[in-house]
């Protein structure tokens, strides 16, 4: 059995009940740590709080082992039971279903456990939850590559009304192109996108475009370590979130859209 098991957005402790008894049933246990990570997992002692808590030995699957060796755990899962363990909710990245069908094409029974993730977790602002459009991911802008395909998705939401969601960028165990090109990986240092870079982008993306979706006047709302003690969740325009400093990651942000009154009401208690 491979169990898929979603363990929250804040530490340790958000795992469920049905969650930690699946840990415990396992023979083997890894971490995913490519699409997400979990507030506590900045520091050096983040995964042995992990496995205090759930009495099993953990074993990160990195980027690499997630896009080129996953192979090698599915193996596993066809003779024992295995758990992989997943920030927020197992299908909050495409890369999980992957996995799932990948599971089951060699035949391995797959159990999910469900778990809150940052789909849901916005919600906490006040903008309900059934009138967001399609979520839109925000990639680092380098010297060469500026991306903007999500421009068409936020102006649609727009058009019609709907919230944005924005997931920004985390660039986590990257190997640089120098070292690609002299054939032996070095990684760069882990970089995670704060909301004021992630508005910077937006903004020059509007000025290249030039449609209109958006402006530095559109409100939206900017998360930081959402499920923690200490997040973080403020109401203002572009203008004014771009110098508002969230403190450390991960950062999300949501353009706002035509809004209910009760969702101003809730927007007003997060003002900056």
């Amino acid at each position: 059995m491979l169990y898929v098991i979603g363990l929250g957005l804040g530490d340790e402790k958000d795992i469920t009940l049905k969650g930690l008894e699946a840990v415990k049933k396992c023979s083997k246990v890894y971490m995913e740590a490519y699409t997400s990570l979990l507030s506590f997992g900045h520091s050096s002692n983040g995964l042995s709080a992990l496995e205090n808590l759930y009495g099993k030995s953990i074993t990160l699957a990195d980027r690499e082992t997630v896009e080129e060796k996953i192979d090698i755990i599915l193996l596993e899962a066809q003779s024992s039971d295995i758990g992989f363990l997943v920030v927020g909710d197992p299908f909050g990245a495409t890369t999980h279903s992957d996995l799932v069908v990948r599971a089951k094409k060699l035949g391995v029974d797959v159990k999910v456990v469900h778990n809150a993730s940052v789909m849901n977790a916005v919600g906490v602002c006040g903008l309900q939850l059934y009138r967001y459009g399609e979520t839109v991911s925000i990639p680092f802008f380098t010297e060469t590559w500026r991306p903007d395909s999500f421009y068409e998705k936020i102006r649609e939401n727009r058009k019609l009304g709907l919230h944005t969601l924005c997931l920004l960028d985390i660039r986590v165990k990257e190997p640089s192109l120098e070292s690609l090109a002299r054939g032996k990986k070095l990684y760069e240092p882990p970089r995670y996108m704060t909301t004021s870079t992630a508005i910077e982008q937006l903004l020059e993306v509007e000025e290249s475009r030039g449609e209109s979706a958006y402006n530095e006047d559109t409100t939206c709302v900017g998360f930081a370590r959402l499920g923690s003690e200490d997040q973080r969740v403020v109401a203002a325009s572009m203008k004014q979130l771009i110098t508002y400093d969230f403190g450390p990651p991960l950062h999300c942000l949501v353009i706002v859209g035509t809004t209910h009154p009760v969702e101003d009401e809730m927007l007003q208690l997060y003002a900056c």
